[in-house]
C-alpha cells in the first residue's frame, strides 16, 4: 500500500492509490534531504527543540516542494503537540496556524490530533518515537493527523479522532494510516508504566517489560470503527533506524520528522 517517494533528497512514504480514490494526499517524512545541522540534522520540521527557525521553514518548504503542494506553504498547519487527548477541526479561520517556525500565527494550542474537511489546507504532527496516524473518510472526504505518545494512546486519542471522522455520516469507510514509531523492540517500560494501559488494550500482558504503542493503536482503531483490513501500518521502528527518522529515545537532543494530510 505505501510507496517511498524521493525527489531532491527528501524521502517519504505515501499512497498514492487514496489520492486517485478520494483527492486526500498523504505523507509521512524521513529526517534526510534537509537544511539542517547536527543534533537536528537534517530535514527537522520541528519549531520546537532548538534548531535554527530559517531551517526549519526551508526544510518545511522542501517537503511541501517534495510532494507537490509548495504553493499551499502558507496554509500549513501544525499544533502545539502537549500529549493530551483533545481534537480540533481546522476551518478557513485556523487554516495557516503555525505554518512559519518564527513568525506569523502561533500553532493551534494545546492539541495532539487535528482534523479537517477543508480543501487546500495541509495538516501537519511531529514526531520521533511517538505513533503517527493519519485517518481518513473519503467518501466526505475528510482526514485527521494525530501524535500519538503514550500518554495520548492511554487516553485514546487515536479511537477519538476516529469516532469524530465517523460522525460526519455517510459510508462505513474510515481508514488509517500509520507510520514509522518506536516498536516494542525497543520500548522496554516498568510495571507502572504498563499500569496505564491495564485492562484497556488487548495488546498488554503483564509478563512483558515492553510496550507495543502500535498494536495499542491499532486495537484503539478497531474498536473506534476502523478494521484491521482498512489499517495499514508502515512498521519501522524509529530507535532501530536514526539514519532514516528522529528517535527522541535513542538521541536525546533531535530533531522530528512529520505526518501530513490535505484534500485537494
Amino acid at each position: 500500500m505505501f510507496e517511498t517517494v524521493q525527489r531532491d533528497g527528501v524521502t517519504v512514504h505515501t499512497v498514492p492509490s487514496l489520492f486517485a480514490r478520494c483527492g486526500v494526499g498523504i505523507a509521512f517524512s524521513e529526517r534526510t534531504g534537509g537544511m539542517s545541522r547536527a543534533p537536528y540534522a537534517s530535514l527537522d520540521l520541528a519549531a520546537h527543540v532548538g534548531d535554527e527557525p530559517a531551517a526549519v521553514d526551508a526544510n518545511r518548504g522542501r517537503l511541501l516542494e517534495a510532494i507537490g503542494i509548495g504553493s499551499l506553504a502558507e496554509r500549513l498547519t501544525c499544533a502545539e503537540q502537549v500529549h493530551g487527548a483533545a481534537t480540533v477541526e481546522v476551518n478557513a479561520a485556523v487554516a495557516g496556524s503555525g505554518a512559519r517556525a518564527a513568525s506569523g500565527r502561533p500553532p493551534v494550542a494545546g492539541t495532539d490530533a487535528l482534523w479537517t474537511r477543508a480543501r487546500g489546507v495541509p495538516l501537519m504532527l511531529l514526531f520521533a518515537d511517538c505513533v503517527p496516524v493519519i485517518i481518513v473518510k473519503p467518501s466526505v472526504p475528510a482526514v485527521a493527523v494525530v501524535h500519538a505518545g503514550w500518554r495520548g494512546a492511554a487516553a485514546g486519542i487515536v479511537g477519538s479522532a476516529a469516532r469524530v471522522l465517523g460522525a460526519l455520516g455517510g459510508p462505513d469507510d474510515l481508514e488509517a494510516y500509520v507510520g514509522a514509531h518506536i516498536g516494542p523492540c525497543c520500548y522496554e517500560v516498568g510495571d507502572e508504566f504498563l499500569s496505564h494501559f491495564d485492562n484497556a488494550f488487548v495488546t498488554i500482558t503483564a509478563a512483558s517489560p515492553r510496550l507495543d504503542l502500535g498494536a495499542a493503536v491499532a486495537d484503539d482503531l478497531e474498536r473506534s470503527g476502523v478494521p484491521k483490513e482498512r489499517q495499514w501500518h508502515l512498521g519501522i521502528c524509529t530507535a532501530h533506524s536514526t539514519d532514516r527518522f528522529f528517535s527522541y529515545r535513542s538521541e536525546g537532543r533531535t530533531g522530528r520528522h512529520g505526518a501530513l494530510a490535505v484534500i485537494l
